[in-house]
């Protein structure tokens, strides 16, 4: 057994309400310079919708993730020699057209403007040109819009019967997506770098570029699935989510985090088995999410606790897995699941499902409802968080339901209800509680459980940044 530690957050979908005060203390922290002006490390997305960049998941224009050959894993994006033809021209790229033009606006013309009959107007102006342009597009175009035919009928989720329903208004849907860099296990962006700039660190997983071994050659833009690595035009390099490693080093929380209004999100640390991990990536796309959760292991477990012990993660670190609240969300309340596993490259981001807009319909049935009274088709989540796997989307909302219907019995004071929905149940009265604390009364330090292992290894982490890296330099993280 190979155990690692890495960190993990889990977005809470049922509290994400879309305003985007995520995406802009990401963007005043980290993505405030010049070349970094259509970046967005995070960024909240409308589905059903096309998303940032436009159709990101659609893995048959960008060729991004990992694909399940005869001879075991392969990049999607293509071998070596594959590469090697395109380095000077590579049509997998997303381009501007992708993403957005980044513009600002003629400010002093409202001061300097002269008298005039009209009000004057600050026009938009190019950050590219420096010439004045109309509006087209931009990171959040689509907000709201999952009922439109130019949004929604583009989501590569939906088939052609779906998008027919949705022009129907009783068949729309819509809820929050907020995206990081995944930090994924086994990152598609770090194999296809042919300058070994990308790299994972061994003693908390985070995915960083070397900026001194970047080479420009874009390769990593291509490869990363969930297109959350950028080409920064100014210094020719690739940029991407830390996972705020300045802060969580320190015990921190990162900055999405500590700002979301919603209180959608936690981070804590999980224990994997790495030889587990290998054979998981290898499974059928309906097994890939039970293979990932027999991969993680119970931090509380004797055996895995000796071997992580071998494998030089320390006390403080057991600690903070022992008590991690992503470790919950994934393994012992089995609500939280991750983003397009079948890119097989394993994401730390797990999402709870949405289950609010089905609420009207859940009530009137004892069961969770059918496919036609959900509001949000379990076939769409399917595509977005199992694979396409449908049970494994309804053993999660049922275990919603459970939660919900529990709670509600509980507060009307009906007592001869609790034990009938927990009886045979999937939760436990004592789970049912603790996801209850965790979605509506939870305190940071039971959200964010983080150690803070490299202040007492590494000194000040502040004063080190840009000289190591943060890191451990010269020496393979925890591990011995």
């Amino acid at each position: 057994m190979d155990v690692r530690a890495q960190f993990a957050m889990v977005m809470n979908l049922e509290k994400c309400i879309g305003c985007h005060t995520c995406s802009v203390t990401c963007k005043n922290m980290w993505a405030n310079r010049k070349g970094t002006e259509y970046m967005w490390w995070n960024n909240v997305e409308t589905k059903p919708g096309t998303g940032f960049p436009g159709s990101w998941e659609d893995q048959e224009k960008y060729k991004g993730g990992w694909e399940k050959r005869a001879d075991g894993l392969k990049l999607k994006l293509g071998g070596k020699t594959k590469l090697f033809t395109r380095i000077f021209y590579n049509p997998d790229q997303p381009s501007m057209k992708n993403y957005y033009e980044p513009w600002t606006y003629n400010y002093s013309h409202l001061i300097n403007a002269p008298d005039s009959k009209t009000q004057p107007t600050a026009r938009a102006v190019s950050q590219i040109t420096g010439e004045y342009m109309e509006i087209e597009n931009g990171p959040n175009w689509d907000d709201d819009l999952s009922g439109s035919s130019k949004y929604a009928s583009n989501d590569p989720n939906l088939d052609d019967r779906e998008k027919k329903l949705l022009k129907e208004l009783e068949s729309v849907f819509m809820f929050y997506l907020p995206r990081i860099c995944n930090h994924c296990v086994n990152p598609a962006c770090v194999a296809a770098c042919p300058s070994g700039a990308i790299y994972k660190r061994g003693e908390d997983g985070i995915v960083l570029v070397d900026q001194e071994k970047c080479k420009s050659w874009r390769y990593c833009v291509s490869a990363c699935p969930y297109k959350k690595v950028y080409f920064n035009w100014n210094t020719v390099k690739s940029e991407k989510c830390i996972f705020c490693y300045p802060r969580t080093e320190n015990g921190e929380s990162t900055i999405c985090s500590k700002s979301c209004v919603g209180k959608i999100r936690n981070l804590g640390v999980i224990l994997y088995d790495a030889d587990a991990f290998a054979k998981a990536m290898d499974s059928e796309d309906n097994d890939l999410i039970e293979a990932f959760k027999q991969a993680i292991l119970d931090p509380n477990d004797e055996n895995n606790i000796k071997a992580a012990e071998s494998s030089g993660i320390n006390a403080e670190w057991l600690k903070a897995a022992s008590n991690s609240p992503v470790y919950t969300y994934i393994k012992e309340l089995e609500i939280a699941l991750p983003l397009h596993p079948e890119f097989r490259t394993f994401p730390s981001v797990f999402y709870v499902p949405p289950l609010s807009p089905v609420m009207a319909a859940a009530e009137a049935h004892e069961e969770i409802p059918s496919d036609a009274d959900l509001r949000i088709p379990v076939k769409y989540l399917s595509k977005l968080f199992s694979a396409g796997s449908e049970s494994v989307i309804e053993g999660v909302l049922k275990r919603l339901l459970l939660i919900r219907k529990y709670m509600r019995a509980k507060g009307l004071d009906e007592k001869a209800k609790l034990d009938e929905i927990t009886d045979n149940s999937l939760l436990t009265k004592e789970q049912i509680e603790k996801a209850h604390r965790l979605f509506t009364q939870a305190k940071p330090d039971e959200r964010f459980v983080l150690p803070q292992t490299f202040r007492a290894e590494a000194g000040e982490p502040y004063e080190n940044q840009g000289l190591t890296g943060l890191g451990i330099k010269g020496k393979k993280g925890l591990r011995k």
